[in-house]
């Protein structure tokens, strides 16, 4: 006899899955697009008899895009992405609801690591991956994992990185959707949602007034916009650092003070890295910075602020408030790391919300639908989110909001169409 899903699935606890359902419950009532693409999924059965594995940060908004897989007839296996955003009661409650579920919230690291491995022992056809650690897996020590994939859809910009880089090198062995380069992703859930999710994550882990105090955000593409345009909206002086010209520019047009790193150090009270890359906030900044800096990272991993060379600094460290860490330096400066380093928005915090995500995660749904039926013809490469999809969001979105928008009239279209002089 087949094992229930409750039997197959590691999770802390099943007896909280009616506070789980209840997150669920809520968030399913913001998100007009996923219920749209829903009911679609429900008629067609696109994913009828496949197995589906997803990677993602496991809370509500998260478990809804399952739920939407699983009514496209997908068997679906889910785990997190990151330890410390994983909710244990919608953990609870998507197992309840017929869904395989491997998380729990801050496992050690190499329970946490078995976890995402035990998802793709199910031997998915389609992946739904975040900062490309499945993949990462079926491309290194499980490549026999990899054999019944037809493509997948990656999450965000780390994740992008990591797939072009195994494109570029010959290695990828099945096609990648990048949904974050996805208009309907990267204007709204880049900028909107991480914006206000990070300073949500901040301004309930501290408790502390943003207005008046200098803010550096290191790093402006979109995600970066976004925090920098909330932390202004906060009242809060903002500082830009950047090591992209053209971006650089860019902040100093939009308002901001733009400076090297080291002397934005000097001057932070608040710092949120959003670059996708590692030691960006280093030994050489904190030997400069005030007493008090309070440290967040936004990026995908760990790695922005430089922990180990912190450590070092240090002469003593101790948890101060929930997800807030206290650095004392041996000239007794105090620095406050928020969520060991991870993602502030989703550690400490609920993450982007639920009508932004509803964007993102239709786009995740559907793509992973048209790579399932193009998966032969696109071959190991990484390709766009096809833009008819994208504006196809955009439409479901603008119904939703119960607003219309012009068409072209023929002889506009023919106008437009024309290579002759126009009269």
């Amino acid at each position: 006899m087949a094992k229930s899903t409750a039997d197959r699935s590691i999770i802390r606890d099943i007896s909280l899955a009616p506070e789980g359902h209840l997150k669920i419950d809520w968030v399913n009532a913001h998100m007009p697009v996923l219920n749209k693409i829903r009911e679609q999924f429900e008629k067609e059965q696109p994913f009828k008899g496949l197995k589906v594995a997803i990677s993602l940060h496991l809370e509500a908004k998260t478990a809804y895009l399952a739920k939407v897989v699983q009514a496209g007839g997908a068997d679906v296996t889910i785990c997190g992405s990151n330890p410390l955003s994983t909710q244990d009661d919608v953990c609870a409650a998507l197992v309840e609801d017929g869904i395989t579920v491997f998380a729990k919230y801050n496992p050690e690291p190499q329970e946490y690591k078995e976890l995402l491995i035990k998802t793709l022992e199910t031997e998915p056809d389609l992946i739904i991956d975040d900062g490309g650690d499945l993949v990462t897996i079926l491309h290194s020590e499980r490549k026999d994992l990899a054999k019944n994939v037809r493509g997948g859809a990656e999450e965000t910009t780390t994740g992008i990185l990591r797939l072009k880089s195994l494109e570029k090198d010959g290695q990828l062995q099945f096609p990648m959707v990048a949904v974050n380069d996805a208009f309907c992703k990267y204007l709204f859930d880049n900028r909107y949602g991480t914006g206000q999710s990070v300073w949500d994550g901040i301004n309930r882990t501290t408790n502390l007034v943003v207005a008046g105090k200098t803010v550096v955000v290191v790093g402006y593409g979109w995600c970066g916009k976004g925090v920098a345009l909330r932390a202004k909206g906060l009242g809060a002086n903002v500082i830009v650092t950047e090591i992209d010209a053209i971006k650089a520019v860019e902040a100093y047009m939009d308002g901001f003070a733009v400076m090297p790193m080291l002397e934005a150090a000097k001057q932070g009270d608040f710092f949120v890295t959003v670059t996708g890359n590692r030691d960006v906030i280093r030994g050489e900044h904190y030997e400069v910075m005030k007493d008090g800096a309070i440290l967040s990272n936004a990026g995908h991993f760990d790695v922005e602020v430089n922990k180990l060379e912190l450590e070092a600094l240090s002469v003593s460290k101790r948890t101060v408030r929930r997800n807030i860490e206290e650095y004392t330096l041996k000239d007794g400066r105090k620095f406050y790391l928020l969520a060991e380093g991870r993602l502030v928005n989703l550690a400490a915090g609920d993450g982007h919300p639920a009508e932004i995500m509803d964007m993102t995660f239709a786009l995740q749904a559907m793509s992973l639908k048209y790579v399932n039926d193009n998966y032969k013809q696109i071959g190991g490469k990484v390709v766009n989110v096809p833009y008819e999809l994208d504006e196809q969001v955009a439409r479901f979105k603008l119904a939703a909001l119960g607003f219309g928008i012009d068409s072209l009239t023929a002889e506009q279209k023919s106008y437009l169409d024309s290579w002759a002089e126009h009269e």
